[in-house]
């Protein structure tokens, strides 16, 4: 009775959150209470023991949540030491036909969600779009940073809440995902881009030219920090430590410069910045959201509910064309329900341990959501700030790159994996 109750109690939640935009109510409440009510239904199961249940969910929870605040936290320091600005300004210098531009634009999303994650790529990227283009150009544009910046985010471990949960849980190292998920998302960037290519309008559009900013040596010296703390992780992984504890101290040390600098410099400027305010800036409630969506799936996988799931989509023996097939069936999901559910389910059901199969899960999720807008964060990010890119805009203009450049990037881990890793 419990799993049924359960399941209607998932199912109803999911509905409202895929909603949201409808109803406007904001998605992380839905999760939020969602998480609580179907522990509550745990709490009221006999047979379960629930302290025993939720330390290690509570512990997975905290490494995640609090990862993911330290990197937020990051970029908004990069994006208040100019970082961004002068990237756009460079741009902006080269005086580029609306083509080469829409190709740097869209290289810059790729590289950059590598580091600062997709959504953020995303945000920042699509900024400087609207700079640049403007009608049916600023739309493809617009599609072509979601893609490309998803794309980038699918092999790196801190590019993609996807990928930074798959690395936190074990499921590969940072080595093992950029290796083998570096040419399938490079391919499918170029597939995808080259068709997206031909949709600008040669027109040019006309841009007033801004002047180069530079930054000052106390700027570079912060920004240098913060790119050396997103390497931190992957430090203190390689020495057997949790990845959080290194981009945490990446974090307390460029707070201790910032403060030092703030110390030296006693006019009060734009670089005495209060790292308390900047990270008030990040986006909590994507965190809360993320905290409800754990919850719910892991008392789902108490329940004994995955296990149907896994059997539905793996096969009962979990077999390499199984996992392979079920991997490529969530991808393909992901384009129309959120990836981070999608991900957190597929850790409870998936009950391998060849790490390359997981590459291919975070590739398919996480790029799976550029098919449709409403797929990814980073795909209703950029609906929100061009209002003329709706649901059908979208469709007409990414669908077919996106799901042929999918197709084009499984191929691709495929042939690899058989050649090299099988």
């Amino acid at each position: 009775m419990a799993q049924i109750i359960a399941s209607i109690i998932f199912i109803c939640g999911y509905i409202l959150i895929a909603l949201e935009t409808k109803i406007r109510i904001n998605k992380s409440a839905f999760a939020l209470a969602m998480g609580g009510v179907l522990w509550i239904v745990l709490g009221l199961h006999n047979n379960v023991v629930i302290e025993d249940e939720i330390v290690p969910v509570a512990f997975d929870i905290f490494n995640i949540v609090v990862f993911l605040l330290a990197a937020m936290s990051l970029v908004e320091i990069l994006v208040h030491y100019r970082l961004f600005d002068v990237i756009r300004t460079r741009i902006f210098g080269y005086r580029l036909s609306n083509r080469r531009q829409f190709m740097v634009i869209a290289g810059l999303s790729f590289f950059l969600s590598v580091i600062i994650d997709n959504l953020t790529a995303t945000i920042v990227m699509i900024q400087i779009s609207r700079q640049f283009f403007k009608g049916k150009n600023l739309l493809v544009a617009a599609v072509g940073v979601v893609i490309s910046a998803n794309a980038g985010g699918a092999f790196s471990p801190i590019g993609d809440v996807t990928t930074i949960t798959l690395w936190l849980a074990g499921k590969f190292d940072a080595g093992q995902i950029i290796l083998q998920g570096f040419l399938p998302s490079v391919a499918l960037f170029f597939v995808a881009c080259s068709m997206l290519y031909k949709k600008m309008d040669t027109t040019e559009d006309d841009t007033e030219p801004e002047a180069l900013i530079h930054l000052l040596p106390s700027e570079k010296l912060v920004v240098g920090f913060v790119g050396f703390s997103f390497l931190m992780p992957i430090f203190a992984k390689y020495v057997g430590l949790p990845p959080v504890l290194g981009i945490l101290l990446g974090l307390g040390l460029t707070w201790v410069i910032i403060d030092l600098l703030k110390l030296v410099n006693k006019n009060s400027t734009h670089l005495t910045a209060s790292i308390e305010n900047l990270i008030q800036k990040t986006d909590i409630s994507s965190l809360q959201f993320f905290i409800g969506i754990l919850l719910a799936v892991s008392a789902l996988g108490v329940l004994g509910i995955l296990q149907y799931v896994s059997d539905f989509v793996y096969g009962g023996t979990q077999s390499v064309f199984h996992v392979i097939g079920g991997n490529v069936i969530l991808g393909l999901v992901s384009s129309f329900l959120d990836n981070i559910p999608l991900t957190a389910i597929a850790i409870d059901i998936l009950h391998v341990n060849d790490p390359s199969l997981w590459v291919l899960l975070a590739i398919c999720v996480g790029t799976g959501g550029s098919l449709l807008s409403l797929g990814s964060a980073a795909g209703v990010v950029a609906m929100g700030m061009i209002k003329e890119l709706t649901f059908e805009e979208y469709f007409k203009i990414g669908f077919l790159p996106a799901f042929v450049s999918f197709g084009v990037a499984v191929l691709i881990w495929l042939g690899q994996y058989f050649l090299f890793f099988a």
